[in-house]
């Protein structure tokens, strides 16, 4: 059996998505794609809008045959920590070709970079530290240092952010020394960050979550395939909302003001009196887009502030997260759902497999896996009544989807 991987939020999963998982088919010749996904927090530091278990559905239905959980110590991080978890999960999976999006559409454009800054990685890191000491963003600094450093019109635009990912998988396969293959398929039409609904059929997924803040599924029905529409119907029929940060602001805000100062300095990215900021902010901020507003700087990107946000709410602390930083591969296999196809080649690989297979969180412990359940609790809090206890049950007691 030919795999392919991919590394996914879906959040939701739209058209785009769709136009990916089938070109990824045909580039790779794949009889089985495995989706390495994001669980209840996504790497720009919010909540899913739907939870894992509806997300994993829609990927099911659209194609993919077997979802397994990136978990928070990953998902919530930079790209590079991001990509090299996600990767080590796919390479574990007997992957043969990861395949992603990207705004270049090239792959030899990804290895000439990565053999460039290799071959130049002093200078450029002299370079960053240089931007970075003018105030700049680390993702601002390491774009105008590679910036400054090429004149090669075939090297990547590194300011792009699917391109920035695409790069750190790349240079996680050389890294970890995985004989999986990279693949990249050009984005089309609606940009990673766009806002608004440029198209008939294909919009971003920050564009489709912004209409769902205010809205009603209907709204974004042409934007995604009916597998999704339908997911998202179930969800707001249950919820009359989706899931935000608007609905946990306020126990951050909580977190906040009552955590002592060394409480909050053990938190994972905080710096410089970084959480000082927030504290400030928190108290005079009424909501979460307020609260960001008044936190944003020229050095700290939105993305940034918003992780360390996440991690205070959540209580993720320097110490637990320093596992994750210093080690290359992911622990163990928590898989959320599979086809019957990707149940065949589940029973083919089992054997082979040198970390364990996941089904159920109760039966496994790991450090990691502890995280996740603390994370999944906060995520359920911004539900309410029945709601609350029917995620927390899918979480410890669902068994795998199976389609």
């Amino acid at each position: 059996m030919k795999t392919a991987g991919v590394v996914v939020e879906y959040n939701p999963f739209h058209n785009g998505h769709l136009y990916h998982l089938e070109e990824t088919k045909k580039a790779t010749g794949a009889d089985i794609v495995v989706a390495v996904m994001s669980g209840s927090f996504l790497q720009r530091g919010e909540p899913a809008l739907v939870d894992k278990w509806s997300r994993t559905s829609m990927a099911l239905q659209n194609g993919v045959d077997i979802v397994i959980e990136l978990p928070y110590v990953y998902s919530t991080q930079k790209a590079e920590i991001f990509a090299k978890g996600a990767v080590s999960l796919l390479s574990e999976m007997g992957v043969d070709e990861l395949c992603f999006g990207s705004e270049a559409g090239r792959i030899e454009d990804f290895r000439k970079t990565m053999a460039f800054i290799k071959e130049n990685e002093k200078r450029y890191n002299d370079q960053i530290q240089l931007y970075m000491n003018e105030g700049n963003s680390y993702p601002k600094s390491a774009s105008l240092a590679f910036q400054s450093l090429q004149d090669h019109e075939d090297v990547l635009d590194l300011s792009l952010p699917n391109n920035i990912l695409g790069y750190q998988y790349v240079k996680a396969i050389d890294e970890l020394r995985s004989p999986m293959e990279a693949q990249t398929i050009l984005r089309t039409k609606a940009g990673y960050h766009d806002e608004d609904f440029q198209d008939k059929k294909i919009a971003s997924a920050t564009a489709i979550r912004k209409k769902l803040v205010n809205d009603e599924p209907k709204s974004v029905k042409s934007y995604v395939p009916d597998p999704t529409f339908n997911e998202l119907k179930h969800f707001y029929q249950s919820h009359s909302t989706f899931h935000g940060w608007h609905r946990l602001y306020p126990l951050l805000q909580y977190k906040l003001v009552t955590s002592s100062q060394s409480e909050l300095k053990a938190i994972y990215e905080a710096e410089e009196g970084l959480e000082n900021r927030l504290v400030s902010a928190a108290k005079h901020s009424n909501d979460f887009l307020t609260f960001m507003e008044a936190i944003k700087t020229k050095r700290y990107t939105w993305t940034r502030l918003q992780r360390f946000a996440l991690h205070i709410l959540t209580n993720t602390r320097k110490d637990e997260m320093r596992p994750a930083l210093e080690g290359s591969e992911a622990p163990y296999l928590r898989l959320l759902g599979m086809s019957s196809g990707g149940r065949k080649y589940l029973n083919k690989i089992k054997s082979s497999l040198t970390v364990p297979l996941v089904a159920n969180v109760n039966q496994f412990d790991h450090p990691f896996l502890s995280i996740e359940k603390r994370v999944s609790e906060v995520y359920a809090l911004g539900f309410e009544g029945e709601a609350k206890e029917e995620f927390l049950k899918k979480e410890y007691q669902t068994s795998p989807i199976i389609l």
